[in-house]
């Protein structure tokens, strides 16, 4: 049975996401996306009147909204340090199933210059923008200083997003088990000279 047109817009953006992960922004064409979902021609500026941008844009957006659920989903651990360990190996896990094949989507983007669509490399921040956010209320949950929250969130965007680039390069998982086992040190010393919990007020 075919594809029902009506889903051809979920579809396409899927599909979107899943050649940005495996072959970059650049190459992430219409005529390829199309092949990839099987969706009809003329579906593409029926659902995306600005075309290969809109739906790189929207293609972000879905990945970027799946990692924060992952960041979410990992926060409901009691041990903030636990949460983090999820998050690592979420990434590490998606790397072993594809065989290194495919990336991150929003990096694909974020590194591209984007001259004739510069709006791609601000959606592409913003996607950061939020991880580091979600993270950073993480660590605030547990009563880490703000400043201190968004560094340590920053350094687990960054380093997370660089371990999925060396781990492709080299074909290993390696780099990823570093970069997290540092990360899991790093939290474990930063949230043991927390400052202690305040008192409860006096009572009348």
């Amino acid at each position: 049975m075919s594809p029902r047109k009506s889903d051809s817009r979920e579809r396409m953006v899927r599909s979107t996401v899943t050649l940005l992960r495996e072959y970059g922004a650049s190459a992430t064409s219409i005529d390829r996306v199309l092949a990839h979902s099987g969706a009809p021609r003329g579906s593409v500026y029926h659902h995306f009147p600005r075309g290969r941008t809109q739906l790189i844009e929207e293609a972000v957006a879905l990945a970027g909204d799946f990692v924060a659920g992952v960041i979410e989903a990992a926060a409901q651990a009691d041990d903030p340090v636990e949460a983090i360990d999820r998050f690592f190996a979420v990434w590490r896990d998606r790397l072993v199933d594809n065989g290194f094949r495919a990336g991150c989507p929003v990096v694909a983007v974020a590194v591209e210059t984007n001259d004739d669509a510069p709006q791609l490399t601000h959606t592409a921040g913003a996607v950061f923008a939020d991880w580091q956010d979600a993270l950073t209320a993480l660590f605030r949950r547990h009563r880490l200083p703000e400043d201190r929250s968004r560094r340590l969130a920053a350094l687990v965007v960054a380093a997370e997003e660089g371990a999925v680039i060396m781990c492709r390069a080299q074909q290993s998982i390696a780099p990823m088990e570093a970069v997290a086992a540092e990360i899991h040190e790093l939290l474990v010393h930063a949230l043991s000279n927390r400052p202690p919990t305040e008192p409860p007020p006096p009572g009348p």
